[in-house]
């Protein structure tokens, strides 16, 4: 009972907080990045809370528990997308104080066209990844609640939609500021108590089969490992809602170093949350893999802590589903609907429309996630809406290449049939996922006709 009340009691909280933080939201510039005032310390945590979701925390755990420690290795190209940022990309974002979305940083050099074909990704992507979160709050509330997924999602997913509707990116920065503080000391703890539970790291070792601890393994050769790796250096680099930490700080220096923080803490969290993976198998070879991590959360720990860890996988799954629900709204308005009223959208109706598109964007992660039940291969299939098309002239963009339109299209077209095309053939085969090939296609087909074309002036966004 002294559980229950701490999550329900946790979950009021956070939603009272979200509410109460967008009181005084007037506009779209203020629901999309909140006044651009942040420091680097809560860049840094609400950008690790945001990137820190289902995904990476159950569905890690899932994939070492089947697959070992390779994962973790995998994941570790994520880490090193966001060092990367931190180093390159973030310390030009001073050149783009006034964008509010993506498709605004795409208008400069490919005009409506671009800003548009960018919204529609970026809702594609953005639904598909809320999917994964909300499902696993749904798994959450199934295995400590007693509650069905279904039911467990909708209340979740209820909470992420209210307080993310009201509050924007505000509340969102603000509860990402709780959330990421508990789930930074929930997760290393649930796997030191594990680790004793079981009888130390020895006896872990002794219980698991000795290919879980190989890099590369015997589930992921050389070629496959590199794949997968990149899939994660390439498949959530500028996505929307990261792009917006991007410009939510003071000046690029903070949003640099609260960037950089970030990709460091990823490190130590993603080999964390994929210990507790073969925690659980040396309890319990025969668990469903995809409960390893709540397993092990409700056989070691005590009542009281265990309410508190809880809560904190909660968070984990919370923080991400609503800062990719908040990207999803403003792709849909900012970049898809505003560029076709010709006018007729001002500052509150955009924001009337933002918040009403909330609604439907939740419903259609809630679909994600009662289609397809693995966490983490929710995250891997959406990437195909976003890195084969949008990321090569992005990057273009934020490093100031020369393009225009037609490198777009070409770059685009290149990256969608280098995808289809190899899963169709020879991806099953190889381990190589289309992903990669699709943004080597992109950016080959983007580079040759950038070289070609002369740069002709954007259009109007």
């Amino acid at each position: 009972m002294l559980d229950i009340v701490i999550i329900f009691g946790y979950l009021a909280g956070i939603l009272a907080l979200g509410l109460w933080s967008g009181r005084h939201i007037r506009n779209m510039e203020q629901y999309a990045v909140a006044g651009r005032s942040f420091v680097s310390l809560v860049i840094f945590a609400t950008l690790s809370a945001s990137f820190i979701g289902g995904g990476f925390s159950i569905g890690n755990a899932e994939k070492v528990f089947l697959f070992g420690i390779v994962n973790i290795f995998a994941l570790w190209g994520f880490s090193l997308k966001e060092i990367l940022v931190a180093t390159y990309i973030a310390p030009r974002m001073d050149r783009f104080v006034d964008v509010l979305s993506v498709g605004d940083i795409m208008a400069r050099d490919y005009g409506k066209a671009g800003k548009v074909v960018t919204g529609v990704f970026s809702l594609l992507l953005c639904a598909g990844i809320v999917g994964a979160q909300v499902g696993g709050i749904g798994i959450v509330f199934h295995v400590f609640l007693g509650m069905s997924p279904v039911l467990g999602i909708l209340i979740g997913c209820g909470i992420v939609i209210a307080y993310t509707t009201v509050g924007g990116m505000r509340a969102i920065v603000f509860t990402d500021v709780i959330q990421f503080i508990v789930l930074a000391v929930a997760i290393p703890v649930t796997l030191f108590l594990g680790v004793r539970h079981v009888g130390g790291w020895d006896m872990v070792r002794a219980a698991v089969p000795e290919g879980h601890f190989a890099v590369p393994g015997p589930h992921f050769p050389t070629l496959a490992f590199l794949s997968l790796f990149l899939t994660f250096v390439l498949g959530e680099t500028l996505v929307p809602p990261y792009i917006q930490r991007l410009y939510i700080g003071k000046n690029a220096q903070h949003t640099a170093r609260g960037t950089l923080l970030s990709g460091l803490f990823s490190l130590p969290f993603f080999a964390f949350t994929g210990l507790i993976g073969l925690v659980a198998l040396a309890m319990n070879p025969d668990l469903d893999a995809n409960l390893s991590l709540p397993f092990v959360i409700r056989e070691v720990l005590p009542i009281g802590v265990k309410g508190v860890v809880i809560a904190g996988v909660i968070s984990i799954v919370m923080s991400s589903a609503d800062s990719f629900l908040n990207a999803a709204s403003i792709a849909l308005t900012h970049d898809i609907v505003k560029p076709f009223a010709h006018g007729r959208v001002g500052p509150r109706r955009e924001l009337h429309i933002a918040r009403a598109t909330t609604l439907g964007v939740g419903a259609l992660a809630m679909m994600f996630a009662l289609t397809i039940r693995s966490v983490l291969d929710i995250l891997i299939f959406a990437y195909n809406f976003w890195a084969p098309v949008i990321l090569v002239p992005l990057v273009g963009t934020l490093l100031g290449v020369r393009a225009n339109i037609w490198s777009f299209a070409a770059g685009a077209a290149a990256g969608i049939a280098g995808t289809l095309i190899w899963n169709a053939t020879l991806g099953g085969t190889t381990g190589v996922d289309g992903l990669v090939i699709g943004v080597f296609c992109n950016m080959v087909a983007f580079a040759f006709v950038s070289t070609f074309t002369r740069r002709a002036p954007a259009g109007r966004s």
